[in-house]
């Protein structure tokens, strides 16, 4: 502006123009620490990759980054530098690790569905198998040790979402976007086993893609020639949209079921009769899981919060809520003990007491939306499937155990909808599945130092 133009005094305007001037030398020396900053992370970041090593998040923002910090005379620029070193610190958490490595090894692939696969899970009872639920309408139950199918279900007229099989007897339990859950028995008898092809263990920490291509749709398994179930023994409805999940309560007497129509049901699976209807989400729920040994319930949903609903008083049926997410909360699941472990849209998993529900007692941040996750009962680890493709897996504090191996040549080439882990001796002890159409069997190998930790 020129002078002649300013209505303004001239020694107010230079005032002005003086402080406008500092405000801009101070952004200025903001952007050119930032920047070196950002140069330093990239540095680590190559010298972590090429020498396989780790550095221990906190200490660096002790160190160089807080340094810098300590230099800026300027209140302002301290306050910006302190939410960018904030940020910063976030993304080195993530390097955080322990010397000695989990070794994860890629076992068997199970392809054949014709969509991608939501949900899967693992028989209860024996012959152990695996079952998947997939968007190509059908369900299919495999040979942990071959990768043969065999059966698939054909009952639902919509995306199976959810698969989970009986405590003790040979019947799934499935959820579909038909809005109807079914309840079918199977019989399958285990193919004789082939040699395993010897697969070299590697390292999850720092495997490196050598290549981020999504690989062409057209390779997954044509049709699988195997029998299959067309009709349910029980039918569930009662929902008004999607049935997203349904698990069994302990016991096997009963099935919950979470919808998209904001209400998870209760059943009596003898006489398909709806015992209750779980209100009070805002928005469509997401998943529900039961209580391996009591009698609770928790439901996740898009309004950012997960509910347990408590089930042992038949005369109170008590519900608390957890409000600890940012966005939609994809899954809530129990431990063994009196912990639930939900994840959420907004890239963290968060561990949580039953007996003090007001903050968690452990927060995992992520890089990605993490989608249904689980939790080993006998190790304790959490398994997290990823948007972006990658499985991670922590302990229940929070520390880092292990990333699958994830390249052109293993691992998953679209997102990861879901984990679930085997607890029997078999050659895989977790399982994933995602929007590539497979199946995954990995054998996760957690030295003793780690499960201490």
């Amino acid at each position: 502006m020129r002078t002649e133009d300013s209505k303004l005094p001239l020694s107010l305007r230079s005032n002005l123009l003086d402080l406008f001037s500092q405000i801009e030398r101070e952004f200025e020396n903001l952007y050119l620490e930032n920047l070196e900053l950002r140069r330093e992370i990239d540095t680590l970041n190559d010298r972590l990759a090429a020498e396989g090593q780790t550095v221990e998040g906190a200490d660096l923002a002790k160190g160089a980054l807080k340094t810098k910090a300590s230099h800026s005379t300027s209140q302002l620029s301290q306050k910006l530098k302190t939410t960018y070193k904030a940020s910063t610190s976030k993304i080195v958490s993530s390097f955080k690790a322990t010397t000695t490595r989990a070794v994860c090894q890629l076992v068997k692939e199970y392809a054949g569905h014709r969509d991608g696969i939501w949900d899967l899970g693992v028989t209860r009872t024996q012959p152990v198998v695996l079952g998947t639920a997939s968007a190509d309408h059908t369900a299919m139950l495999w040979s942990i040790e071959t990768g043969k199918c065999l059966l698939k279900y054909l009952g639902h007229q919509g995306s199976v979402n959810s698969i989970k099989f009986h405590p003790t007897e040979q019947i799934a339990l499935t959820a579909s976007g038909d809005q109807t859950a079914h309840i079918w028995k199977y019989m399958v008898q285990l193919p004789t086993p082939q040699p395993v092809a010897d697969i070299s263990q590697t390292p999850c920490e720092d495997d490196v893609d050598s290549s981020d291509k999504d690989d062409a749709d057209g390779d997954a398994e044509g049709p699988i020639d195997c029998p299959s179930v067309r009709v349910a023994t029980t039918t569930l409805r009662s929902h008004q949209g999607v049935v997203i999940a349904a698990d069994w309560l302990v016991g096997g007497k009963q099935v919950v079921t979470a919808s998209w129509d904001r209400a998870a049901n209760l059943y009596d699976v003898e006489t398909s009769e709806l015992v209750h209807s779980l209100t009070g989400h805002d928005q469509e729920l997401t998943h529900c899981c039961t209580h391996p040994n009591q009698r609770l319930v928790v439901t996740s949903s898009r309004d950012t919060t997960f509910r347990l609903w408590d089930f042992r008083d038949p005369s109170i049926h008590s519900v608390n809520v957890f409000q600890g997410h940012t966005d939609t909360v994809t899954s809530a699941v129990f431990t063994v003990g009196d912990n639930v472990v939900s994840g959420s849209d907004d890239r963290t998993v968060k561990v949580w007491d039953l007996k003090n529900m007001r903050s968690p007692i452990a927060t995992i941040r992520t890089d990605s939306a993490v989608n249904r996750i689980s939790v080993s009962v006998n190790q304790k680890i959490i398994a997290l499937p990823h948007d972006n493709r990658q499985v991670r897996l922590f302990d229940m504090s929070g520390v880092r155990l292990a990333r699958l191996p994830r390249s052109n040549r293993q691992g998953h080439r679209r997102m990861v909808c879901c984990s679930a882990w085997c607890e029997d001796n078999t050659t895989c002890n977790l399982f994933t599945c995602g929007f590539d159409r497979q199946a995954i069997g990995w054998n996760i190998n957690i030295p003793a130092l780690l499960q201490e930790k």
